[in-house]
């Protein structure tokens, strides 16, 4: 059996799903190709889908019979092994859900992130105390005072990513709502935070912009979602709806296009950034 992962790289998906493509190029169904490797069905379906990690001497016997050359074999194996060493994330395993695993990974990879957030401010643009108030009011469970400082580390530390040369462009429309929620009775917190937004909307790789109450109802009402787009052609654009105790991860034209469809509506209907400035410094003077 293949090793199991708590969650899939950004690479092991790709990999997966074009071992799929490759399969299919080759005209052969699962059920064939599990009978080459002396495996269940589905144990090929898991390599597809990334819910396990790819075995190089699997993968190798895969590209033999759906005649894959053998230089493009040796390309392959490489990213194979590139792609099963875990993120940096996976050390903070001990909070990390797995369905989370993979978003921080998306993220990671990510050449623009857009997304819409009508409760909290994005983890990607919280300070720490903001952070840590939303933690303790219970909105991951009855966490232990370690387990929230765990998990306001790992929100820090996923803001690094926003600091790098090749920072992906990040895209947030969030609810007039959100500037409205008092997180923590210490005014103070809310008004570093709206500090922090005006600093971030000043960046060139930061794109903010409120959805104002006085704009009316609009499509992307129901839950937060964030929408992926990657340098890698193969991987194509990946949307992220979270509920309650987990997220749904997207990735069907039709859903990714419904989603965008959204977001393109809100980006027109929103506040401007530059307006979205001055609403951001007219809330903070209310703290």
């Amino acid at each position: 059996m293949s090793e199991r992962r708590p969650a899939p790289t950004v690479g092991q998906v790709v990999l997966g799903r074009r071992l799929q493509e490759l399969r299919e190029a080759a005209g052969l169904k699962r059920e064939e190709a599990a009978r080459v490797l002396r495996v269940a069905p589905a144990t090929v379906r898991r390599m597809e889908t990334a819910e396990v990690a790819l075995k190089v001497p699997y993968v190798q016997v895969l590209l033999e019979t759906y005649g894959v050359p053998e230089h493009e074999t040796a390309v392959f194996v490489a990213l194979v092994e590139e792609a099963n060493r875990p993120g940096w994330w996976q050390r903070f395993h001990d909070v990390l859900p797995d369905w989370f695993s993979l978003f921080v990974s998306l993220e990671g990879a990510a050449k623009m992130m857009r997304s819409y957030e009508p409760h909290f401010v994005p983890g990607l643009l919280q300070t720490e105390e903001y952070a840590r108030a939303v933690l303790e009011a219970g909105t991951i469970g009855q966490g232990t005072p370690e387990a929230i400082e765990r998990h306001v580390s790992l929100r820090m530390e996923r803001q690094r990513l926003l600091e790098r040369p090749d920072a992906p462009h990040l895209w947030v429309i969030i609810d007039e709502t959100v500037l409205l929620r008092p997180v923590s009775i210490r005014a103070q917190v809310m008004r570093e935070q709206l500090e922090k937004l005006l600093e971030f909307a000043e960046r060139d790789k930061v794109t903010l912009q409120i959805a104002e109450f006085a704009a009316g109802p609009h499509p992307g009402t129901y839950a937060p979602f964030s929408l992926f787009r990657f340098a890698e052609p193969e991987l194509p654009d990946m949307v992220v709806s979270e509920y309650l105790t987990g997220a749904l991860y997207l990735d069907s034209r039709q859903e990714v296009s419904a989603h965008l469809e959204v977001l393109d509506h809100l980006t027109t209907h929103a506040a401007s950034a530059q307006r979205t400035k001055k609403i951001l410094s007219e809330y903070r003077e209310t703290f």
